[in-house]
């Protein structure tokens, strides 16, 4: 057994803060920095204005960050290869005019939902093909696609403009709550599929002799979870409960964050990430990863598409403009997603999301001007890619 790996044996019985220090070093931070940045921001809005941390706000909150969470986890897949994608905000703009044209023809509520799904799969298809097997550079194909797309959106709807949805299904996307009961079992479930997952993963790292979180650091993370969990549901039962949209949310980051942690699948993509010419050597099919990610891009970019269109109750040759691609980045790299590749996790996606969507629901209440909140989110995003370039540098000297 190497010293490293003594070292690390050696630390894992000296509690939830074993190797901490040496993490630290290295510039591994995970979710902390965040985390401790989404507090100051919850402190500083609610001593300016007590309805901040209501159920109500919180219940907003949610389902403003729902749209950006879905398109933030399909940014940070790309973001594992050290690739990007400029394209996911039209994309999802293009899924909501197919899901609501779709749906005014009087086609089946779920028809439509499986075509704009299928159809921003499609295009991400067809942008990983492009830059895999073609080889031109992601950042010019989905800029170039960025402007297709709209065309595309303008064509569909530019005779029509805003075109409302009637049906009921699509609009109780975002319109319905999760019962406060079964709020409460989502917690636990939430809690013990992190905790669990985590230990396997532990176990797992620990048979092959690499370095490892003590058992003490896993259950000082879930007992974090449980409190800040259950103070959440707590808060959003005093309105109406958990919005579903949240909670479709919450489900593909679970779920995603169990592929990209716990699967062969999810360690090609990190290897790929991390070093694309070893990753070839090592036997990897770089070309169809590459692929698929995309498509998974096009995929969730849709799934957002379908979200922001059923909040806002319409499409329009607006959807997916605005801030929501900056948002969507901002959100993934904010969230801890490093720019170079190789190091991330969905989870950091979703933090990422609450820390953009806090401060634009803060703002809102504070009714600061638009000029303000671009300002403020501009230097959240330069600030968040200084410290990932920073980290960088770090974990290079440290030899990670």
């Amino acid at each position: 057994m190497s010293a490293n790996v003594q070292q690390q044996h050696s630390s894992s019985g000296t509690g939830p803060f074993a190797g901490f220090r040496a993490r630290f070093a290295s510039g591994d931070l995970g979710l902390i920095p965040v985390i401790i940045a989404l507090i100051v921001i919850w402190i500083v809005f609610q001593s300016v204005n007590g309805n901040f941390l209501s159920g109500r706000n919180l219940s907003n909150l949610i389902l403003q960050i729902a749209e950006i969470g879905m398109l933030g986890i399909g940014e940070t897949f790309v973001l594992l290869l050290g690739e990007i994608d400029l394209s996911i905000g039209a994309v999802s703009g293009v899924a909501a005019a197919v899901l609501v044209l779709l749906s005014v023809a009087g086609v089946n509520p779920w028809v439509c939902i499986l075509a704009s799904v299928v159809s921003g799969g499609l295009i991400g298809l067809f942008q990983g093909f492009w830059v895999t097997i073609i080889g031109v550079p992601a950042f010019i194909v989905t800029l170039a696609g960025s402007l297709g797309y709209q065309g595309i959106l303008l064509g569909m709807l530019g005779n029509t403009g805003t075109v409302p949805i009637s049906n009921q299904t699509l609009l109780n996307l975002t319109s319905t709550y999760v019962p406060p009961w079964l709020g409460w079992v989502m917690m636990i479930v939430v809690v013990v599929l992190y905790a669990g997952g985590t230990f396997m993963m532990q176990k797992n790292r620990e048979r092959r002799h690499l370095p490892a979180q003590s058992t003490g650091a896993t259950l000082f993370r879930s007992l974090i979870l449980v409190v800040v969990s259950a103070i959440v549901v707590g808060v959003l039962n005093t309105y109406r409960g958990l919005p579903v949209a949240g909670f479709i949310l919450l489900v593909f980051v679970v779920l995603f964050a169990f592929v990209t942690q716990s699967t062969v699948y999810g360690r090609h993509i990190y290897a790929l990430g991390g070093n694309k010419e070893a990753a070839r050597r090592a036997g990897i099919n770089t070309r169809s990863i590459k692929i698929s990610i995309f498509t998974l891009a096009g995929l969730m970019g849709a799934i957002g598409g379908i979200i922001g269109a059923s909040r806002l109750g319409s499409a329009s040759p607006a959807s997916g403009g605005g801030n929501l691609l900056m948002d969507s980045i901002a959100a993934a790299v904010i969230g801890g997603t490093s720019l170079f590749g190789g190091r991330g996790s969905m989870w950091n996606a979703l933090a990422g999301a609450l820390v953009i969507g806090s401060v634009e629901n803060g703002m809102d209440l504070l009714s600061a001007p638009s000029s303000t909140k671009y300002i403020v989110e501009g230097g959240i995003l330069l600030l968040a890619v200084t410290i990932d370039t920073f980290t960088r540098r770090r974990r290079t000297r440290a030899g990670r």
